[in-house]
């Protein structure tokens, strides 16, 4: 499946469950010769530890991990690398209740009606504890962002909203929730009190400030900085929302206020949030990130089971009360990941000095994207063929076919790519497509 997988800087694959045996990684595009970060690395899975407060779960793994390829004496060699993390502490009997019943809030249901079955001991690939992977590949990349510098500060927690908001912070043990209003942090944590003495949970709003952040990187259209930045957060289970800059202030506030107007030093302002037309301006890059509340609580609630039968539901077992502590890491290591990305692809588009392999990397990825297409082009030309034998319709179509050969050489005219190859890559891919199906590729 290749929602599974990445294919940023790194192109990168995950792979476990959180009752499994083991969470994994495997990580394809990786130079040799450098030195893997295992020290970084575990300062990393440090930060996103569970039972790291006490408003954590309570489940206490060590995050310890082997590498079993890819390595010589502690150097990359080239060749993928593969990482596991071992799950020693999954307690799979607290979920035994819940093994025919969809718990409200969770992936449950609407998992199970894509793929017929569910792993519900602890959410399987849709627990929090999928996020592990993430941060691995991210501590690869290290060096490929600095100097860019990634800092947070939480403005609101459930009902209690922070008073000082101008103070960003790196992720520390002495400030986990990275809580703006630091200085009155007690009171924070008196909220947290009675909300766990309730057997609930809360969310939050988290404010990123990305410094140092190089002028021009990101794509128009489809690859703009701020979309790929918002997908990468959004993939985060907990994440409801994603905005940039003054992000919904913007709503009430007039096109003289908004723009970001500029002098001989520099902006004057950074309303939009550091990137303009999809492209970073130079500026800090600012995200406000909505963080649902933990969806597994102590209170009852209404649900269903796998017959369709209605039920009270306790769930039980070791949950985060707030799970912002955790979830800061992996919000950095998206960004860390996707400002690797478009780091990695400016250097082609300014000329920058790059070596064989920075091309050979390039290419694979390029590769890779073209076979996905081949693979989602197959994939449809299944679901015409279904739907022409569904509805008894003609099976070839001449006409169609035509046309795509006329558009394809068009096309080809417009890249000057050379038609007599073009026509015969167009019969190589109708031909992949028809595979099973005898049928016209439309």
């Amino acid at each position: 499946m290749r929602s599974n997988s990445l294919s940023s800087y790194l192109g990168f694959t995950t792979f476990g469950e959180s009752h499994g045996p083991a969470l994994g990684l495997v990580i394809e595009d990786i130079k040799p010769n450098i030195e893997f970060p295992f020290e970084k690395l575990r300062e990393l899975l440090s930060k996103r530890k569970t039972n790291s407060t006490k408003y954590s779960s309570k489940r206490s793994e060590s995050d310890n991990f082997q590498v079993i390829s890819g390595l010589l004496d502690g150097k990359t060699t080239g060749m993928p690398i593969c990482m596991l993390f071992w799950n020693n502490d999954a307690i799979s009997s607290d979920y035994e209740n819940l093994k025919d019943v969809f718990r409200p809030g969770h992936a449950d249901f609407s998992w199970f009606h894509k793929f017929k079955i569910y792993d519900y001991r602890g959410g399987g690939r849709a627990s929090g504890r999928e996020t592990i992977s993430r941060i691995a590949a991210s501590a690869i990349v290290d060096k490929v962002i600095k100097p860019i510098n990634i800092s947070f500060q939480t403005i609101q927690i459930g009902k209690l909203k922070a008073k000082t908001r101008t103070q960003f912070f790196a992720i520390n043990l002495e400030n986990p929730f990275c809580w703006a209003d630091f200085n009155n942090i007690n009171k924070l944590y008196d909220y947290l009190d009675s909300i766990k003495l309730e057997k609930d949970t809360v969310g939050g709003l988290i404010q990123v400030k990305i410094d140092n952040v190089p002028l021009g990187l990101g794509d128009p259209v489809f690859e703009k900085l701020n979309a790929n930045l918002a997908k990468a957060i959004f993939s985060i289970g907990s994440v409801k929302g994603v905005t940039f800059g003054d992000g919904d202030k913007i709503i009430s506030m007039k096109g003289s206020d908004t723009n970001d107007q500029m002098s001989n030093n520099g902006f004057v302002s950074n309303h939009s949030g550091g990137i303009v037309g999809g492209i970073s301006n130079g500026q800090p890059i600012k995200i406000n990130i909505i963080v649902k509340p933990v969806s597994s609580h102590g209170n009852f609630q209404k649900t269903i089971n796998y017959n369709g039968e209605e039920i009270a539901l306790q769930i039980k077992g070791r949950h985060d009360i707030c799970h912002i502590p955790r979830i800061l890491p992996v919000i950095e290591a998206m960004i860390k990941l996707t400002l690797s990305d478009a780091i990695s692809w400016q250097k082609h588009i300014t000329e920058a000095t790059l070596d064989l392999i920075d091309y050979r990397d390039t290419i694979d990825k390029i590769d890779e994207d073209l076979l996905l297409q081949l693979y989602k082009r197959k994939m449809v030309v299944k679901n015409v063929f279904a739907y022409k034998r569904k509805n008894k319709t003609q099976l070839s179509d001449s006409t169609r076919e035509k046309a795509i050969k006329k558009r394809w050489i068009e096309i080809a005219q417009e890249f000057d790519l050379p038609e007599k190859e073009i026509h015969l890559l167009l019969k190589i891919v109708l031909t992949i497509c028809r595979n099973d199906n005898s049928i016209s590729s439309l």
